[in-house]
């Protein structure tokens, strides 16, 4: 007993040290990724970014986050998210069922939380804009995009293969759009999204508990990209962040036990293998792979987010060695250096070349080591219970999964 109450005052010592990024350096931070992101993906996880790190109230690991308020106001705009959303569905062609047609089926759906939530608080409520766009992306998930044999939706367009990085560009998407709908629409995407998370487990994970990058389809890529992982386990913990607060949480309480689970496992694994001083490696089980920071940095963000949901500060003391490494990563211009360039999976990043989503990833485990009151004796700050007593579930549902002009606009103009 004396050794277990050692050991856990250990833990909680260490997990309450670390420092921080300070604001001057998150501004910078943020000031890159709003100018570097163009990409679907870095489009969609910028907004996701900024909207945990600027309008914490709105994500979905608030209590509060079902529903959201139909009206803004001048503290509580999100008008950064906002302004991606709207970019987006402008540039968006007429004949494009998907937010951005650009050969990826999974990376686009990263942009449907932002869309959502801009068509959830739009001031017109006849203005069908953004749920037609947002209803688009949904049928094309859902319908027309390339399926495998298992029944999983493909990250490509053009074949059916999966890619870990689909975990956070798609069931997280899919599960917002459920918790705004309501009703048995509700249900059944919820329940979409985590199957899609079990269907890519199923044919990504080994043995080890970490998860391959690429397979099926053409070309496959066996190793255990550290990004990939990250995808991985962040996309399944907002899949599990939603559920926990939606009016059906109590009816999911077995799928979110296992989200709780593989995610646990993935960052378990994954530290296993963390250097000497902080940094995850690009194949993070491979001793001659060379150091990543970004992947690095969303891994220490999952880690304090499970922290407070389980409960659970084992690895803390992981994830404040890695947020000390990626702030010694950021240079003076506010740049995270040592990345992988994020267009060959493969290369480290040169100076010319940043990385958009390590960027985004940098605010993100901010937000998560913010939120969890890691640099004071507190550590109840905001930990879920779970019990999901916010949403939106009137009954008032027409049974359709992608209406055009759908309950989400509807419930508006009430």
């Amino acid at each position: 007993m004396a050794l277990k109450l050692a050991l856990f005052l250990f833990v909680f010592s260490t997990a309450v040290k670390a420092a921080g990024l300070n604001s001057d350096v998150i501004s910078s931070v943020r000031q890159n990724l709003v100018q570097t992101a163009t990409h679907s993906w870095e489009l969609g996880t910028a907004a996701e970014a900024l909207l945990e790190l600027d309008w914490p109230a709105l994500s979905v690991f608030s209590p509060s986050a079902f529903p959201p308020p139909y009206q803004l106001n001048d503290t509580l705009n999100a008008n950064d998210v906002l302004r991606i959303a709207e970019n987006v569905v402008a540039a968006k062609p007429a004949d494009s069922l998907a937010l951005v047609p650009d050969g990826s089926a999974g990376d686009p759906a990263s942009i449907g939380v932002a869309v959502l939530l801009a068509n959830w608080t739009k001031p017109d409520p006849t203005n069908f804009t953004y749920s037609t766009a947002v209803g688009d992306q949904l049928n094309y998930l859902l319908n027309v995009a390339p399926r495998t044999a298992s029944g999983a939706i493909s990250h490509r367009t053009d074949e059916a293969q999966l890619w870990a990085d689909f975990v956070y560009m798609t069931p997280p998407f899919i599960a917002y759009f459920g918790a705004l709908q309501g009703g048995d629409s509700e249900s059944a995407l919820l329940q979409i999204a985590y199957e899609q998370c079990s269907l890519y487990r199923d044919g990504l994970r080994d043995e080890n508990g970490l998860w391959r990058h690429v397979a099926e389809g053409s070309w496959q890529d066996n190793t255990h990209w550290a990004t990939g992982n990250a995808w991985a386990a962040a996309g399944m913990l907002r899949v599990l962040a939603t559920l926990n607060y939606t009016s059906q949480a109590q009816n999911f309480v077995a799928q979110r036990a296992n989200l709780t689970s593989w995610i646990q496992e993935i960052i378990t694994a994954t530290w296993q293998h963390q250097s000497e001083n902080g940094t995850l490696l690009n194949v993070i089980d491979d001793p001659t792979s060379f150091a990543d920071s970004a992947s690095t940095a969303l891994l220490a963000y999952v880690t304090y987010r499970m922290a407070l949901h389980t409960g659970d500060y084992t690895l803390i003391p992981n994830a404040d060695k890695a947020l000390q490494l990626v702030e010694s990563s950021i240079d003076s211009q506010g740049l995270l250096r040592n990345t992988v360039n994020p267009y060959t999976f493969n290369t480290a990043s040169t100076p010319d070349v940043p990385s958009p989503e390590g960027q985004a990833f940098v605010l993100l485990l901010h937000s998560a080591w913010r939120d969890g009151n890691f640099s004071s004796d507190s550590t109840s700050g905001g930990a879920p219970d779970g019990n999901g007593n916010a949403g939106n579930d009137d009954g008032d549902d027409d049974g359709s999964l992608f209406p055009q002009q759908c309950r989400l606009v509807m419930r508006r103009r009430r």
